[in-house]
C-alpha cells in the first residue's frame, strides 16, 4: 500500500469552492483509503494499493471535474516524495521577511523553462533553486504575486503543470 498526496491546483482560493467533507467523500467514492485533508487549500492525503500514478491521477481529475464542476489539476505524489522536497527546501526558512515555496512542477521541460526564466532575478527580492520534479522559491513578503518569478508563475500556459505551496503547508501535509 502506498501513501499518496494529491496537490490540487485552485482550491478554495478563488471561485473554486469545495468542503472538505465533501473533497473527501469524493476520494472515498474512489476507492482510495485512509483518506484526509489538510487544511482548505486542496492537499489530500490517502492510500492506495495502485501504482500507475499517471491513471490514478487521470481518474482523481475526471471525477473532481465531473462532481465539482470545474477543470480539476491534479499533482499526484507519493507521500515520500513530498517528503523529499521539504527535506531539500535549499533556503534558510521562517526568515521573518521572506515567504518560502515549493513549487511542484508536471513537465520536465516546464521546469527547466520556469529555471532559465529565473536564472536573472535579483537574489534580495527572490531566489530560485532546481529540485527533483520541483523548483524552491523564496521571496520578499508581499512580493509573491508582483515579483519577477510570481509573475512568470501566474502566467495561464502553466496552470496545468505547476501548483506551490508554502513551506509550512508542506510541513503540515507530512505530519
Amino acid at each position: 500500500m502506498t501513501e499518496y498526496v494529491a496537490l490540487l491546483r485552485g482550491i478554495n482560493v478563488g471561485a473554486t469552492r469545495i468542503a472538505m467533507a465533501d473533497l473527501r467523500a469524493e476520494f472515498e467514492a474512489l476507492g482510495l483509503r485512509e483518506v484526509s485533508t489538510v487544511l482548505a487549500t486542496g492537499n489530500v492525503r490517502f492510500a492506495s494499493d495502485r501504482t500507475d500514478v499517471a491513471d490514478l491521477r487521470a481518474e482523481i481529475e475526471a471525477a473532481l471535474s465531473a462532481r465539482f464542476d470545474y477543470r480539476a489539476y491534479v499533482f499526484l505524489h507519493p507521500r515520500d516524495a513530498i517528503r523529499a522536497a521539504l527535506d531539500g527546501y535549499p533556503f534558510p526558512a521562517n526568515q521573518p521577511d521572506r515567504h518560502s515555496y515549493v513549487v511542484f512542477v508536471a513537465e520536465d521541460d516546464v521546469r527547466a523553462e520556469l529555471l532559465e526564466a529565473a536564472a536573472d532575478l535579483d537574489a534580495a527580492v527572490e531566489r530560485v533553486a532546481d529540485g527533483h520534479g520541483v523548483l524552491y522559491w523564496e521571496v520578499v513578503k508581499k512580493m509573491t504575486l508582483t515579483s519577477p518569478f510570481g509573475k512568470a508563475l501566474g502566467r495561464a500556459r502553466y496552470k496545468a503543470t505547476t501548483t506551490n505551496r508554502n513551506l509550512r503547508t508542506v510541513r503540515s501535509i507530512i505530519a
